[in-house]
């Protein structure tokens, strides 16, 4: 039984540390020690043959999940395929599978079958909707229960897991203590805060942490320890309960890493953008610099409709100050379930986001392909512009609308045929 951070801590480099440094553009010796340190993560359960390896962490790209799922409401799994084909071609890096709908083993089975990238879950959404359909009452679900999902999905091939281990009995005392406008917005967190105030218990995934590093090991699962506690709003970013649950997921990081787990910290959430950098700094440190995983952050709360742009502005302002994973937002956040094109939309923003912190931070390839539009752009090489591009659709069916040489604006954008004009005198 070894992982990625064994083979690392042990000076072994592994196929998938070869991978990620090519795919880097790092050296395997860079991408050793910082597996060996916690502070890269690759994305890949040992079992899972189908699966790319993706690397999280200091001194590389920022990374993009994407999130699909079926939920009581609407269980279609074409549909979600569909969306899983959408995020391969559109470029996020991860997917997360947050079903909550009917036959969650198939449809996760069906899900991972579907696609090459990593895949994360929250196997507290299996075990918490099982215990309400089951019971009506989360406070019956049990920690055997709980402990079975978990390496269900384990050994079904999940990459990496969500597990709120933080949420203690004494990080919800703070909550209650101290108040929130908008108390909990993390499923998984609330389901937790349920049951311990149901139970009088402790939150069995931090009570038997032992176990669920065995678990994790076993696979090579990377545990992305959830953030319970997340703001919903920016009035509620930074405050004590917040904190409370980083200090808990710090400590469970180095006792990951001792045991020869990978791990990986999630953060907010909403925060107003001053407040940004405080946080995400703040969120590194307690953490020892453990791989960190943002939602957004969203920047504002009266955007329903446009959070994807929202969060794009707080995930630039984020990764350049640490966080090293986006996930994406979509614009139905707040409003529902996203459709296929909103899924696009969502992965689009986010990779922009990704982008601008990457050039911010001198990452040498994202600036290279910065330089290589622009000379594209200025050679008016429509090919090299696609090639380029973000989204390289953009550019399906375009063509210059201008009398080419004369200074008349296209129809596109007046650069064009002002190039054109340049490159004859210069």
């Amino acid at each position: 039984m070894t992982t990625q951070i064994i083979e690392a801590q042990q000076g072994n480099i592994t196929e998938e540390m070869a991978l990620v440094a090519e795919q880097e553009g790092k050296s395997e010796k860079f991408i050793r020690k910082r597996v060996a340190s916690g502070r890269i993560v690759i994305l890949k359960n040992s079992t899972r043959e189908n699966c790319v390896p993706v690397g999280v962490g200091e001194g590389l790209s920022v990374k993009i999940n994407a999130n699909i799922g079926t939920s009581r409401e609407k269980s279609s799994l074409d549909e979600e395929l569909d969306k899983v084909r959408i995020i391969e071609m559109t470029g996020a890096d991860v997917l997360m599978d947050l079903s909550t709908g009917d036959d969650l083993d198939a449809v996760r089975e069906k899900i991972i079958e579907a696609t090459s990238l990593p895949i994360g879950t929250v196997p507290m959404y299996q075990a918490g909707k099982e215990a309400l359909d089951e019971a009506g009452d989360i406070a019956q679900l049990s920690k055997d229960k709980l402990f079975a999902d978990i390496e269900k999905h384990c050994k079904q091939g999940i990459d990496f897991i969500t597990v709120h281990c933080g949420v203690t009995k004494f990080v919800v005392e703070q909550l209650q203590s101290q108040g929130r406008v908008t108390g909990i917005v993390s499923r998984g967190g609330a389901m937790l805060a349920c049951w311990i105030k149901a139970t009088g218990k402790e939150n069995p995934l931090y009570e038997y942490y032992d176990e669920l590093l065995d678990i994790a090991r076993t696979y090579d699962v990377t545990l992305s320890l959830g953030d319970g506690l997340r703001p919903g709003c920016g009035a509620d970013a930074g405050d004590r309960a917040q904190v409370a649950e980083t200090i808990v997921l710090g400590e469970l990081v180095q006792r990951a890493r001792a045991a020869g787990v990978q791990s990986m910290v999630e953060g907010p959430g909403h925060v107003p953008l001053n407040k940004i950098p405080s946080i995400i700094q703040t969120v590194k440190e307690l953490t020892d610099y453990a791989p960190l995983y943002v939602l957004g952050p969203l920047v504002t709360d009266v955007a329903p409709g446009y959070d994807h742009i929202t969060s794009a502005i707080g995930g630039t302002v984020a990764a350049l100050n640490g966080a090293d994973f986006l996930c994406y937002v979509t614009p139905a956040e707040h409003l529902g379930l996203p459709n296929a094109k909103q899924v696009r939309e969502g992965i689009i923003a986010a990779k922009i986001a990704a982008h601008a912190a990457d050039v911010a931070k001198g990452n040498r390839r994202a600036i290279e392909r910065d330089r290589q539009m622009s000379i594209a752009r200025k050679n008016l090489d429509w090919t090299g512009q696609r090639e380029n591009a973000l989204d390289k659709s953009v550019f399906e069916g375009l063509s210059c609308g201008g009398k080419e040489g004369d200074g008349t604006p296209c129809t596109m954008c007046g650069d064009y045929c002002s190039m054109k004009i340049f490159k004859e005198y210069f």
